[in-house]
C-alpha cells in the first residue's frame, strides 16, 4: 500500500490475506468437503474410512470423532468444524457424524443465499431463530420413557450399535448385556427420579486374543499388569489394598555423588544400610496390616523379597488413570509416601487374584468398597477389532448415560429432522421478511440426514424424502427411513429405532454455532509459514548421518 509514493507495509512478508465474498466461499467449501467427505459413514449401512497416518499405523472406523481426529485437517475452518465433533463427543459421546453433515449442510444452503445477495447477517439471525425454535419443537415431540425397564435401555443400546462394525451378528447381544449391566451398577438414581452416572466407573481393559464372545463383565476394577515376585501370593481374600504413588526403592541423590570405599567392611555396610531402609519400608506397610500393595512407581528386588515373606500381594509401575480408579473402587487413600501411611488409608475389596487371559497375566480386583466400579474387558482376534469395539461401547454407554440424564427419546431413521423440517417450514411463513429464506434453508439442510440414511439403503432419495414429508403432514411425526429394509417405517419407534433427545439437542446447538461462526468470517489473514532452515553438506541430502537441526 502506497501514500504519497511513500510504501505503507502493514503485513509480515508472506502474509496471505483472502477476504469478503471470497474468504467466505472458501470457508464454505471446506466445510463442504469434510462433510462430504463424513457423509458416507451415516447411519447402519454407513461405510467406513481407513486411516493411514504418518507413521504409517492404520485405523479402520466409521466414528465421526474418530474420523476427524485422525485426519490431519490443514484448513482453518475445517478445522472449526473438527473442534464442533470433538465438542459433541466430550459433552454427549454421540452424533459426531451428524454434526458435521449437518453443519456442512447448513452452510451450502446458505451459499445459495449468498448468491442471491443477502447478507450473512440476515441469514445468521435466521440460522439462530431457526435453531431455538428447533429446539422448542425438540421438547414438544419427545416422549418420556421409563428408563427403570431393561428392555427400553437394550433398544437405545441396539440404535446406537446398529451403525457400528461390531453392530451386527452374535457378538452384538454380547456388547448389549454387557453395556445395559455396567450401566445399571454404576446409576446412582437422584430424588427427582433422573440419574447421576459417572462413566469414569467403567473402566474398559483390551486384550488381543480369543473373539469378542469372550468378552467378560467384572464388577470391579482389572489392570494389565501382572504380581511382580515369584514368591507372592497369586490370591488374597478380604484384601486391605495399601495405594501408593511413591517408590518402594531408594531414592537416588539428584545430584552426581561419589561414595569412596576404602575396605570391603564399609561397601558391606553400605549395602546392609539400603537393605535395612527397605526392609523398614516394608514392616511399616505391613504393620498397617495391609495384604496387597499397588504403586504408580517401581519396588525394587530386595523390597520384593521382603514383600514376598510378609505375605503381601504386589503390583508395580500401573498407570495414574488405573491408580485413581482403584482408589476410588476400593475406597483407599493415595499414599504419595510409605512413611505417612496408615490403617484408615488401606482400600478394601473381597478379592484379588493374578489371573491368566490369553497369553498375558492380569491383576482382578472383585469385590470392591464402592460398588459402582465395573471393568468391562475386551477380548478379540485383532489391535484393530478392540478399538473399534471399545469406540462402540463408549457410544453406547454414553447414549444410555444421557437417556438417564433426560429420559426422553424421539424417532430415529431420520424421523426428527423430517418433522423439525416441517415445523420450520411454516414457523419460516410466520416470520417472513428474508429471514423467512434462511429459516426455510435450515430447514432443508435438517433433511439431508434422511436424505444419505435413504442413499445409502439404495432407496431413491428424492421420492422417499417426498413420501416422508406426506407423512409427516398426515400426522406421522415418528415417520422414518428403515435403512435396514430399504424402505420407510410409519413409525421406527414400532422397531425400536430411537434416540436420546439429549443427543438430538446438541447436534443442533453444535451444528448450528459451527455454521454461524463461519459465517462470520469475512477476513482471512495467514501468516507465511515458518522458512526451514537449508540443509547443510551433502551427506545430510543422501540421508546420511548428518547433524539434523529442528
Amino acid at each position: 500500500m502506497a501514500m504519497g509514493g511513500v510504501p505503507v507495509i502493514i503485513l509480515k512478508e508472506g502474509t496471505q490475506r483472502t477476504y469478503g465474498r471470497e474468504a467466505l466461499r472458501n470457508n464454505i467449501l471446506a466445510a463442504k468437503v469434510l462433510a462430504e467427505l463424513l457423509k458416507t459413514s451415516l447411519g447402519p449401512r454407513g461405510l467406513d474410512k481407513m486411516l493411514v497416518d504418518s507413521f504409517g499405523d492404520v485405523t479402520v472406523t466409521n466414528d465421526g470423532a474418530t474420523i476427524v481426529k485422525e485426519m490431519e485437517v490443514q484448513h482453518p475452518a475445517a478445522k472449526l468444524l473438527v473442534e464442533v465433533a470433538k465438542a459433541q463427543d466430550a459433552e454427549v459421546g454421540d452424533g459426531t457424524t451428524s454434526v458435521v453433515v449437518l453443519a456442512g449442510t447448513m452452510l451450502e444452503k446458505a451459499e445459495k443465499l449468498l448468491d442471491e445477495n443477502i447478507h450473512p447477517s440476515i441469514i445468521i439471525d435466521g440460522y439462530t431463530k431457526a435453531q431455538a425454535k428447533a429446539l422448542e419443537i425438540l421438547e414438544q415431540i419427545a416422549e418420556k420413557i421409563n428408563v427403570d425397564d431393561d428392555a427400553t435401555l437394550r433398544r437405545i443400546v441396539e440404535t446406537t450399535l446398529a451403525s457400528k462394525y461390531i453392530g451386527h451378528g452374535p457378538e452384538r447381544e454380547k456388547i448389549i448385556e454387557m453395556v445395559v449391566e455396567a450401566i445399571k451398577i454404576i446409576a446412582e438414581k437422584r430424588p427427582d427420579g433422573t440419574y447421576n452416572v459417572d462413566l469414569d466407573n467403567v473402566k474398559i481393559e483390551k486384550k488381543k486374543g480369543g473373539s469378542l464372545m469372550d468378552s467378560k463383565l467384572i464388577r470391579g476394577v482389572v489392570i494389565d499388569k501382572e504380581v511382580v515376585h515369584p514368591g507372592m501370593p497369586r490370591r488374597v481374600e478380604n484384601a486391605k489394598i495399601a495405594v501408593l504413588d511413591a517408590p518402594l526403592e531408594i531414592q537416588k541423590p539428584d545430584l552426581t555423588t561419589k561414595v569412596r570405599v576404602t575396605n570391603i567392611d564399609e561397601l558391606d555396610r553400605f549395602l546392609e544400610e539400603e537393605t535395612r531402609l527397605l526392609k523398614e519400608m516394608v514392616e511399616k506397610i505391613a504393620a498397617t496390616g495391609a495384604n496387597v500393595v499397588i504403586t504408580q512407581k517401581g519396588i525394587d528386588e530386595v523390597a520384593q523379597h521382603y514383600l514376598a515373606k510378609h505375605g503381601i500381594l504386589a503390583v508395580r509401575r500401573v498407570k495414574r488413570s488405573d491408580i485413581e480408579k482403584i482408589a476410588k473402587a476400593t475406597g483407599a487413600k493415595i499414599v504419595t509416601s510409605v512413611r505417612d501411611l496408615k490403617p484408615e488409608d488401606l482400600g478394601y475389596a473381597d478379592l484379588v487374584e493374578e489371573r491368566k487371559v490369553g497369553e498375558d497375566k492380569m491383576v482382578f480386583i472383585e469385590g470392591a468398597k464402592n460398588p459402582r466400579s465395573v471393568t468391562i474387558l475386551l477380548r478379540g482376534a485383532n489391535d484393530m477389532l478392540l478399538d473399534e469395539a471399545e469406540r462402540s461401547i463408549m457410544d453406547a454407554l454414553h447414549a444410555l448415560r444421557n437417556i438417564l440424564r433426560e429420559p426422553k427419546i424421539v424417532g430415529g431413521g431420520g424421523a426428527v429432522e423430517i418433522e423439525l423440517a416441517e415445523r420450520l417450514r411454516e414457523y419460516a411463513r410466520s416470520v417472513g421478511g428474508k429471514e423467512q429464506l434462511a429459516i426455510e434453508a435450515y430447514a432443508d439442510a435438517l433433511e439431508v440426514i434422511p436424505t444419505v440414511l435413504a442413499e445409502s439403503a439404495g432407496m431413491d432419495a428424492l421420492d422417499t424424502i417426498l413420501q416422508l414429508r406426506a407423512l409427516h403432514n398426515q400426522g406421522f411425526k415418528h415417520a422414518g427411513v428403515n435403512v435396514l429394509e430399504g424402505k420407510i417405517e410409519q413409525d421406527m419407534t414400532k422397531i425400536n429405532v430411537y434416540e436420546p433427545v439429549l443427543v438430538k439437542k446438541q447436534v443442533i446447538k453444535s451444528a448450528s454455532e459451527a455454521a454461524t461462526s463461519i459465517l462470520k468470517i469475512d477476513d482471512i489473514i495467514a501468516a507465511a509459514p515458518p522458512k526451514k532452515k537449508e540443509k547443510k553438506g551433502k551427506e545430510e541430502e543422501e540421508g546420511g548421518p548428518g547433524k539434523f537441526e529442528f
